[in-house]
């Protein structure tokens, strides 16, 4: 697999970005054609670029984020990443809705509500996930801005990188397995695209992509903490 590093932390910071050589704006080389090795997700022949997007980002990744465009469109990494948040939530779906009928399901809702469930999981996630990436791209270029500086490709570069390693997507329904694996993926992802799309070092690339994870976890950690611990503090009150 292709997850050689080459330039990965020794990068210098003072790397020109992609087009800066020859004077012009920086941008990322033009995308292969649609399911070519390397190519981006192409609208026009979605299904074979979908896979050959899938497969150099399992086989390649460094070399995708390098080879992709900085700018110009917002709309097929947006879909390809809404594509593989679907396909999550049709799996995911039959998964529970299948676990849902081999347990009796809920007694107040039965077979019918375990369907609308189904439905309602299929229909949310693609929305839910267009939200997320918007947002997460928007808080993970404000660090960008504050690490790289003024030598990064923009907003648009942070999108496209956070959308691509989206397609992680594709093994976080399996139960228990990808519940891990799939976001551990998605972070290596993460990495390597802000690097690769910014031109900037491995260490600075993890800063930018762990830190808003380390705080996500501490702040899901201080809300349990708080919950139980008030659980604990009204259980204390009721036997006084």
């Amino acid at each position: 697999m292709g997850f050689n590093t080459g330039g990965g932390s020794g990068r210098p910071d003072d790397r020109p970005l992609y087009g800066e050589e020859a004077g012009g704006p920086a941008r990322g080389p033009a995308p292969g054609p649609a399911g070519s090795p390397g190519g981006e997700f192409n609208l026009q022949d979605p299904i074979n670029s979908f896979i050959g997007t899938v497969r150099t980002l399992v086989l390649d990744p460094i070399g995708f984020f390098r080879r992709i465009a900085r700018g110009g469109d917002f709309v097929s990494p947006l879909i390809f990443a809404l594509i593989c948040a679907l396909i999550s939530g049709i799996l995911g779906g039959i998964i529970n809705f299948l676990i849902s009928l081999a347990f009796g399901g809920d007694p107040d809702f039965g077979v019918g509500g375990a369907f609308v469930g189904l439905i309602a999981n299929i229909i949310l996630t693609p929305i839910y996930w267009a939200i997320v990436l918007f947002i997460g791209a928007a808080l993970l270029h404000l660090l960008v801005l504050l690490f790289v500086r003024p030598r990064n490709a923009g907003y648009e570069a942070t999108f496209r990188a956070v959308s691509y390693a989206s397609v992680y997507q594709l093994v976080s329904w399996i139960p228990l397995i990808g519940w891990i694996v799939g976001p551990v993926w998605g972070v290596v992802l993460a990495i390597l695209g802000i690097r690769e799309i910014h031109a900037t070092t491995t260490g600075k690339a993890v800063l930018i992509v762990l830190i808003p994870v380390v705080v996500a976890i501490l702040f899901v950690v201080f809300v349990l903490a708080a919950l139980i611990g008030g659980a604990l503090f009204l259980e204390n009150q009721q036997q006084f």
